[in-house]
Parts: structure tokens; C-alpha cells; sequence
């Protein structure tokens, strides 16, 4: 048996959910989605992607407030976000003029061509930029 899926969405937590969407949003050029506060479980989600709700661009992310909690530990199991852009070092710079942290410049991948860099989020999840056309 067999069933046909598709990747809905990646869920990260965030000590501050408008730092977070700034960031995701202006930097990154992600825009909102939707979202659902839920003040009986103490959370709010918000949901950024590049389409209209994963439809035509792939996964979204799931950003989740947990009223009340500013930090989280990073654990050492995930690795990345990745997100292509047209212009990797154009990316980082807008990335650096908005206050992120851009934590290996734009360049080749090691052994390949393939221009790379990799940025930070506010909270520390660190997030792939690969250039594509």
C-alpha cells in the first residue's frame, strides 16, 4: 500500500513572535499566511511561505508562541532551514542592514558551485540561503 503525501509545513518555537515575523517577512521575503491565536493552550501559531498557503512554492513554517517563553535550547539534532533566493550575497546583505546575523558568507558549497550562505533567525535557528534562478 502506497499513499501520495506532500510536505505541509516545518513547526519552529519563537520567544517573540513579531521579532520573528519581521524578520522572516522583511529580510526574507516570506509574507503571513494565516493565523490562530489560541488563548485557552497559551499559544499562537502563524504560518509564512512564499505562495498562497503551500500551494504553488512549497513548505511553509510554522511559527509557534508559547505565551510567556522568551527562550528555548537548540538541541543538536536539527540542522537548517534552506530557502533559495536569486542572489545569495544580496540576501545576506539585506539580512546584515536588518540586524540579522549572516554566520558564513556567500560562496561556493565546499567541493561544488553551488553559491551558499548561511544566516541566523532571531531566536538562533540557523537557515540555508541557495541561489537559484
Amino acid at each position: 500500500m502506497s499513499t501520495q503525501g506532500r510536505f505541509l509545513h516545518t513547526m519552529i518555537r519563537v520567544g517573540n513572535l513579531d521579532r520573528s515575523i519581521r524578520f522572516y517577512t522583511e529580510l526574507l521575503g516570506m509574507r503571513e499566511l494565516r493565523r490562530s491565536d489560541v488563548p485557552a493552550g497559551q499559544y499562537t501559531l502563524v504560518f509564512l511561505g512564499y505562495g498562497e498557503g503551500n500551494k504553488e512554492n512549497g513548505g511553509e513554517i510554522e511559527l509557534t508562541y508559547n505565551y510567556g517563553v522568551e527562550t528555548y535550547e537548540m538541541g543538536n539534532a536539527f540542522g537548517h532551514l534552506a530557502v533559495g533566493v536569486p542572489d545569495v550575497a544580496a540576501a545576506c546583505d539585506l539580512v546584515r542592514q536588518g540586524g540579522g546575523k549572516v554566520v558564513r558568507e556567500a560562496g561556493p558549497v565546499k567541493h561544488g558551485t553551488t553559491v551558499i550562505a548561511f544566516v541566523e533567525d532571531p531566536d538562533g535557528y540557523k537557515i540555508e540561503l541557495i541561489q537559484r534562478p
